[in-house]
């Protein structure tokens, strides 16, 4: 049974005979009443009777008519329904995001998209990036923007920009020039994304490069969320490390930042599952996180140009 054997059915029904029918949907007699007897065939019982020059329904016709109806209308609605996401006109996006992002990207991103789609609910999901690729991976997120690395089982990954690493302290001294690894494990060092400890990707590239120096970091205390550590070290409690864009727009006054000596980088990145292609939602949210990245490295480089004290 086809869609099309139900629009020739309720075409002859409508208008009492197949000639009739036919030029209603501007198609030949012959293709309309071979589809209608088709039908017949697979329902194993007749739609139609002979009236005089025309066509009425049979009993089994006239139980079949509204039955018929029901399913083009569904039809429409589901045509309607997918129309409204491709169009971005409806539906929900379910998106994941890296915990800092929460700090310097999620509420622009926000605004930015219901500004330009009212109409489709947003769900921004603010996870440590291990947690992201585990949703996406499991359909509980359409996407996400992670920092690398991640497990990329069943994932597509396609990178975004880098984003430099620096340390922040209240402390002037501590910050005065750009920080060794060695340096890094005597000060007072307050690491976010405590749940997530060595599978968060800042601390999985730290523990390399300690590893590798032969030396143990270990932070004297650890918080959630970024916004936590960045007050504690505005306080004077210890000193921690963010993406340059998150100090650029949190620091404020009292507090200074430096790089690396080997200067690090958070990797940013999109990631989907592999086997199911983005929705138009999703694609017109990742263009727009493109453009916001963009304008935040901007800012990130005119803060880069400020002097200790400026911060």
């Amino acid at each position: 049974m086809t869609i099309q054997q139900l629009e020739y059915f309720l075409a002859t029904a409508e208008h009492g005979s197949f000639s009739s029918a036919a030029r209603s949907l501007y198609l030949t007699q012959p293709s309309v009443s071979e589809q209608v007897r088709q039908l017949e065939a697979e329902l194993g019982i007749a739609l139609f009777a002979r009236a005089g020059r025309g066509l009425v329904l049979t009993e089994a016709g006239r139980r079949f008519r509204p039955e018929a109806e029901r399913v083009l209308a569904d039809l429409d609605r589901a045509r309607d329904a997918v129309a409204d996401v491709r169009d971005l006109r409806g539906g929900t996006l379910g998106f994941g995001m890296f915990g800092t992002a929460s700090a310097y990207l999620i509420a622009d991103l926000a605004a930015d998209f219901r500004r330009r789609y009212p109409d489709v609910r947003l769900r921004l999901v603010g996870l440590n990036s291990s947690e992201v690729a585990d949703q996406v991976r499991e359909a509980r997120l359409e996407a996400g923007l992670v920092v690398l690395p991640v497990d990329d089982e069943r994932l597509d990954i396609r990178v975004a920009r880098l984003e430099e690493l620096v340390v922040v302290s209240r402390e002037p001294e501590h910050v005065a020039e750009p920080v060794t690894i060695e340096h890094l494990a005597q000060l007072p060092l307050i690491l976010y994304d405590a749940q997530y400890g060595a599978d968060d990707p800042m601390r999985r590239q730290l523990l390399d490069r300690a590893q590798r120096a032969n030396i143990t970091l270990r932070p004297v205390i650890e918080v959630e969320h970024i916004e936590a550590a960045v007050g504690l070290a505005r306080r004077g409690l210890g000193d921690t490390i963010v993406p340059r864009s998150a100090i650029s727009r949190q620091s404020g006054r009292g507090l200074h930042f430096v790089s690396f000596d080997d200067p690090l980088y958070d990797t940013f990145a999109f990631i989907a599952r592999s086997e199911a292609p983005l929705s138009p939602a999703a694609r017109a949210f990742v263009e727009i996180v493109e453009r916001r990245l963009e304008r935040v490295a901007e800012a990130a480089l005119y803060a880069g140009g400020m002097s200790e004290t400026d911060q």
